[in-house]
């Protein structure tokens, strides 16, 4: 049994009491680690308070989630009416629905820009390997919560959403019918799937959830945050051992970070207020139509937030596989041809690209385009070790790289909004193309992360004081 420290009978009646609780929890012990005394760049600029925003957002949701709970009935035939009594009936009821709905996408905004900005800065690089990883599980978690979410309201987006992805995972070949029946609990999107969806959307996914953000803080403490310069401040320390490049997270990024949350609220409250459905792109107009099993929308789409990956879906056609089929060919004949292969080597490139190129052709496009839609949250996943670039950070890599990335990120807007639009022959090309780069930026990205001259990072980080 350890020994319980003391302090002077004369103390602070404060003192006693944070004393009695150290001996008994390591409430300071704590504090020290993730706040006072942890050691975090003193170059960090306005690219990381997204992270803390996504902290706030969640408990936004959680807080709001919690109060929804208590009057919203998740029954088939109540569902829509009690979301109806929460707006008109329930005290602030109005509120407390809108800042749920708007924190979702709100929720999307600040991970996507936290995201980029580990892209561009190099933060998946060793030693952050796990952090990356823990943050991607992050995002896919919270895409089945919204997904699983948008089906509560129970109005016509939600239930023919809902009944569009589900039917998705028929095509799955031999268990998929399976798979779609196990996951609507029914042979169509009924009561049984509301139900279901509801005890995923309210227990189990934010249990994972918030798993998998204490696991990514606690791994990012470990190793240190990044910065924008991508050195490494931990490798130089002073006398007491505290980096020389590092000041306290508390009290000097707690108010970075209160500045950055000031904005934020601004601008959420803004939209809270003014624009709650954000022109139908935060809560489509005809989600406040009761879901009819008989009557299918005209244009079926999911909120903003899943339509990149909804126009990869969309984009994977017969043409498309053929096009993937080439591609897989002539990579085989590049790797056979140029690459430094035993002959076992080459054997096994050239029976692999034969055995997809068969199972591109054998398995109908439909379910290829689940798989793209998947791939294309999972393929995010390896990114650490698909990044062979000398320097981390965009900073000091070739100027063609910040190119790179411009340009995907003006793909991903295109995919996004030709995911919210109605299916066009011009619209599938360009998300053909658009899909094509998506998956050929990452999947090439050890060879072209390679090309130019990175400049020569220092081995301090440049702060200027502001």
């Amino acid at each position: 049994m350890a020994e319980f420290k003391q302090v002077a009978a004369n103390a602070p009646m404060g003192e006693k009491l944070m004393n009695w609780v150290d001996n008994r929890f390591p409430a300071s012990k704590l504090y020290k680690e993730h706040m006072s005394e942890y050691y975090a760049p003193k170059n960090f600029n306005f690219w990381y308070i997204f992270g803390s925003l996504a902290l706030l957002v969640l408990v936004i949701q959680i807080v709001t989630g919690i109060f929804l709970v208590m009057h919203y009935k998740p029954d088939a035939n109540l569902a829509f009416a009690s979301v109806e009594y929460i707006m008109r009936d329930v005290p602030w009821g109005w509120l407390i629905r809108y800042m749920h709905s708007t924190g979702a996408s709100a929720f999307f905004i600040v991970v996507y820009l936290h995201m980029f900005r580990g892209m561009i800065y190099g933060s998946y690089r060793k030693p952050r390997e796990l952090v990356w990883i823990f943050g991607c599980a992050i995002f896919l978690c919270l895409m089945a919560e919204a997904f699983m979410g948008y089906l509560l309201p129970w109005g016509q987006m939600s239930y023919w959403g809902a009944q569009v992805i589900v039917n998705l995972f028929a095509s799955v070949p031999f268990v998929g019918p399976d798979l779609a029946l196990l996951i609507r609990g029914d042979y169509v999107v009924s009561d049984a799937t509301l139900n279901r969806f509801f005890s995923f959307h309210v227990i189990a996914v934010p249990l994972v959830l918030l798993g998998l953000v204490v696991a990514h803080i606690i791994a990012l403490h470990e190793v240190g945050s990044n910065n924008p310069d991508g050195v490494e401040i931990k490798a130089k320390k002073d006398a007491l051992g505290r980096p020389l490049d590092g000041i306290p997270f508390h009290p000097y990024y707690t108010v970075h970070d209160i500045f950055g949350v000031g904005v934020f609220l601004m601008a959420f409250s803004a939209i809270l207020f003014f624009a709650p459905e954000f022109g139908g792109y935060f809560l489509e107009y005809n989600n406040f139509i009761p879901a009819d099993p008989l009557k299918t929308p005209l244009h079926i789409a999911p909120v903003w937030y899943f339509t990149p990956y909804y126009s990869m879906l969309r984009a994977t056609t017969t043409e498309l596989v053929y096009v993937l089929v080439a591609l897989v060919a002539l990579g085989a004949v590049v790797a056979l041809v140029k690459g430094r292969f035993s002959a076992m080597g080459k054997m096994i490139i050239a029976v692999g690209a034969l055995v997809a190129c068969a199972l591109l052709l054998v398995f109908e496009p439909k379910f290829w385009g689940v798989v793209v839609m998947g791939g294309a949250v999972v393929i995010m996943f390896f990114l650490p070790w698909l990044d062979y670039a000398e320097a981390k950070s965009i900073r000091y890599r070739p100027t063609w790289h910040k190119w790179m990335y411009a340009v995907f990120v003006f793909v991903f807007f295109v995919l996004g909004y030709l995911g919210v639009q109605p299916p066009s022959p011009v619209g599938e090309r360009v998300s053909q193309i658009g899909t094509l780069f998506y998956f050929g930026f990452f999947l090439l990205m050890p060879w072209w992360s390679r090309i130019g001259q990175s400049r020569p990072v220092p081995d301090r980080v440049t702060f200027h004081a502001h």
